[in-house]
C-alpha cells in the first residue's frame, strides 16, 4: 500500500482472559488508539487525549520506541514523523492500551519504513514485546482471537462470525498488570490444571456455537487467575451477581483488571448498563462492541475528523 506523506493509524483496545482464556484469548472492542502521522524532520508526538498528556513528546515515548525498535530490527532508519495521537482506552484499566500502543508502533514502523511486514511478523514481534499474544492479536487482527505463543512462534486464529456486546463496568483506580500478576501461584498441581484447562476448552467451543449460559459458566469457573484476583477488585462480587440478574450471560475480568466485563446477548447490552450505572455510580459504565477489522493504516484523505 503506497500511503502520502500524511496517514492515519487506527488500533482497537481489547480484553484478554474471558475468564479461563489466561495469556491465549483475547477480544478486539470498539475503543481506539488513532495516530495521525506526517513526515518531519524530527520526532515529535503530542496528545490530544487528556489522559495521554503526560506522557514524553520525543524519541523516548513508548509508541516511537517500539516503532524505532522495530524498524531497526530489520535494517532501516525510520524518517521521524509529527504525531497527533488520540485515544479513549483507559490506561491501566485492563483494556490493552499497552498492546494498542505496541501494534501502533510496529504500524508506524512498517508505513514509514516501507518494511512491508505481514500480518503474522507484527504478531510476533508484538508478541515478543508483551510476552504473550492475547491482547496484541485482537488488537491486531480484530474479533475473537486465540494464540498459542511457543519455540518463538506464534499459532492462532482469528474468528469473526460470533456477536455478543459487552458492559464494561470501570472503576477510577488503576491496577496494573506487574501487580494483579504478583498474586498468581507459580504452579497449579496436575488436577487443577486439568480443570482450569478443560474449562478454557469448553469455553472456546461455547462461545463458537452462541451456548452463551455454558460460556458464563465456564467464565466463572476459571481456575488460572480469578480466584487470586477478585479480591483485589472492589465489589466484583456484586457487580457480578447484579450483571447476572440483569441478563448478562457471563461475567470476567478484562486482563489483569480492574474492569470488570459483564458479557450480554446482542440488544441486551442498554438494559444491563443501565442498572449497573445506576447501583454502581461511582465507576464508569461503557456498552462495548467487538471491533472485527483490527489495526489499519490509511491515507489521511480518508479520514473524516
Amino acid at each position: 500500500m503506497t500511503l502520502n506523506d500524511r496517514f492515519i493509524i487506527k488500533v482497537p483496545a481489547s480484553t484478554a482472559n474471558l475468564g479461563p482464556g489466561f495469556d491465549s484469548m483475547g477480544l478486539a472492542v470498539d475503543l481506539y488508539l488513532t495516530l495521525e502521522v506526517e513526515k518531519s524532520d524530527k520526532w515529535n508526538i503530542q496528545s490530544v487525549s487528556d489522559e495521554l498528556k503526560g506522557f514524553p513528546t520525543d524519541e523516548t515515548n513508548f509508541i516511537l520506541q517500539i516503532a524505532i525498535k522495530t524498524a531497526s530490527k530489520y535494517g532501516v532508519n525510520l524518517q521521524p514523523c509529527q504525531i497527533q495521537v488520540a485515544s479513549d482506552i483507559p490506561l491501566a484499566r485492563g483494556l490493552g492500551s499497552s498492546a494498542a500502543a505496541i501494534i501502533a508502533g510496529i504500524e508506524l514502523a512498517d508505513s514509514v519504513g516501507n518494511i512491508g511486514l505481514t500480518q503474522q511478523e507484527k504478531l510476533l514481534i508484538a508478541t515478543e514485546v508483551e510476552g504473550h499474544p492475547d491482547n496484541v492479536g485482537a488488537s491486531l487482527f480484530g474479533g475473537l482471537f486465540i494464540g498459542s505463543y511457543q519455540d518463538n512462534e506464534v499459532d492462532m486464529l482469528s474468528i469473526s462470525n460470533i456477536s455478543f456486546e459487552m458492559v464494561a463496568v470501570i472503576p477510577d483506580e488503576i491496577l496494573l498488570t506487574k501487580d494483579s500478576r504478583g498474586v498468581l501461584p507459580a504452579e497449579l498441581s496436575r488436577e487443577c490444571a486439568i480443570q482450569a484447562s478443560s474449562t478454557a476448552n469448553l469455553l472456546v467451543a461455547a462461545l463458537l456455537t452462541q451456548n452463551w449460559g455454558l460460556a458464563g459458566k465456564m467464565m466463572s469457573q476459571d481456575l488460572f487467575h480469578h480466584p487470586y484476583r477478585k479480591p483485589l477488585i472492589r465489589a466484583y462480587q456484586e457487580i457480578e451477581e447484579m450483571a447476572k440478574e440483569l441478563g448478562a450471560f457471563g461475567v470476567a475480568l478484562s486482563g489483569a483488571g480492574p474492569t470488570v466485563l459483564c458479557f450480554t446477548e446482542k440488544g441486551k447490552g442498554k438494559v444491563v448498563e443501565r442498572g449497573l450505572k445506576s447501583e454502581f455510580s461511582r465507576m464508569s459504565t461503557k456498552i462495548l462492541t467487538i471491533d472485527f477489522s483490527g489495526s489499519s493504516v490509511s491515507s489521511v484523505e480518508r479520514f473524516v475528523k
